[in-house]
């Protein structure tokens, strides 16, 4: 195998979570571009066909199955449908998060925080199980959990989203511990500010743009194109000696 086919993901099953725009949609771009069969999600039907119309321009298949991650039900049903159309996943990369609430921490409603774990923090780890029986079967998979620097770094009003990021970088650690003498690797990203209409309410603000990039070296917001390359790497064979990762894209932020 040549350095370059390490990156390839031909025959390769992957499920992306939250894929209908953003950071997701880059990624499941690449890997389509890598080789992988790759089922997008995310709660719209109708986004999802869009972005499988644009990709199919380019070339590219992907098999849209909405899902609401929040909901247990939709998870089983996804990796149901995953299974029973492409095969056992090989890939599982958990973006789709949920920030509702924007302010002081001790304002946090129940429902806020409800929704936030739910997404953020109890999806990763069902869609996890869900898909590791046949990860087992083949003694291989990656589990890629898409985090934010708030997990390592928490800055203000966004504490429980914060909260719920750091916790996942510990769940990520936790499946790695345990999965990788079964050939199962787990690593995380920690992205920076990424411009995407997640992060829009960040980046459409000019003074508190102004304010965050003085803390951040590179001087400038990162590209989701820049957060797929780094996917692409950790569910390739290229990132075969690597578990438990935490993988920070943020400009040099968390320095």
């Amino acid at each position: 195998m040549t350095y370059l086919q390490s990156f390839s993901l031909e025959g390769k099953v992957a499920l992306v979570t939250g894929s209908s725009k953003g950071i997701g949609a880059a990624i499941a771009q690449i890997f389509a571009a890598a080789g992988a069969k790759v089922v997008i999600s995310s709660r719209k039907q109708d986004q999802l066909d869009a972005l499988a119309a644009t990709f199919a321009e380019e070339g590219l298949t992907v098999y849209p199955i909405a899902a609401n991650v929040g909901n247990p039900e939709d998870n089983q049903q996804l990796v149901e449908k995953t299974v029973a159309q492409l095969g056992p996943v090989d890939i599982l990369v958990n973006n789709a998060a949920s920030n509702p609430y924007f302010g002081p921490l001790e304002n946090t409603s129940d429902g806020a925080y409800e929704k936030i774990m739910s997404v953020n923090l109890k999806a990763p780890f069902d869609l996890a199980k869900l898909v590791l029986p046949g990860m087992l079967e083949k003694k291989s998979g990656s589990i890629i959990n898409i985090s934010s620097v708030e997990g390592i770094s928490p800055d203000s009003f966004l504490g429980m989203y914060g909260v719920s990021k750091a916790a996942l970088i510990a769940l990520t650690k936790s499946m790695a511990r345990e999965w990788a003498s079964k050939g199962v690797r787990a690593n995380v990203i920690c992205p920076g500010l990424i411009k995407t209409k997640f992060s829009q309410a960040l980046w459409s603000n000019d003074p508190l743009l102004t304010q965050m990039m003085h803390h951040v070296p590179m001087g400038r917001i990162g590209t989701v194109e820049e957060i797929a390359g780094l996917a692409l790497f950790l569910a390739s064979e290229a990132s075969s000696y690597c578990t438990g990762g935490v993988f920070t894209a943020d400009g040099g932020y968390t320095i």
